[in-house]
């Protein structure tokens, strides 16, 4: 990883961090249900614009060579617990997106089991990509695993 890189990446981390609406918590409180997966698009989408829009971008589109699309991502599409990983725990390394190698960090994202199924719900179901619903219980189980 190179110096700039790390010095990007940490400001648009923190940016995105300072930046967020304090209500987000409120957009998906905890529900004993699962909601139908056009609701937790929406709810997912108003999530999205807190925590990710800083690094992947508004269509989802990333940053070449920096932070990876999940537009048309067959990265992102091609494991769907290693998605809920990834949000949950973060992740580093190198990854191939779209024929693209990317090597970088994405931090843990604080986020509670219902946000983190509604915030793969949009992705996974936006930008050209067709994703089956993400539920609270894979989350939660992805999450007892450890």
């Amino acid at each position: 990883m190179t110096y700039p890189y790390l010095v990007i990446s940490s400001v648009l981390y923190i940016s995105s961090i300072l930046f967020v609406r304090s209500d987000l918590r409120e957009i998906s409180n905890p529900q004993q249900t699962e909601p139908d997966l056009e609701e937790s698009i929406k709810l997912g989408e108003e999530i999205y614009q807190g925590y990710c829009l800083a690094c992947h971008m508004s269509e989802g589109e990333g940053i070449p060579g920096a932070f990876p699309p999940l537009a048309e991502s067959d990265y992102l599409m091609a494991d769907k617990t290693r998605s809920i990983q990834q949000v949950m725990h973060g992740s580093e390394g190198e990854m191939v997106v779209n024929g693209e190698t990317y090597n970088g960090m994405m931090p843990p994202q604080p986020l509670s089991d219902e946000e983190i199924a509604h915030v793969l719900n949009f992705v996974r179901n936006s930008w050209g990509n067709e994703g089956e619903v993400v539920t609270f219980a894979e989350v939660k189980a992805v999450r007892d695993e450890g």
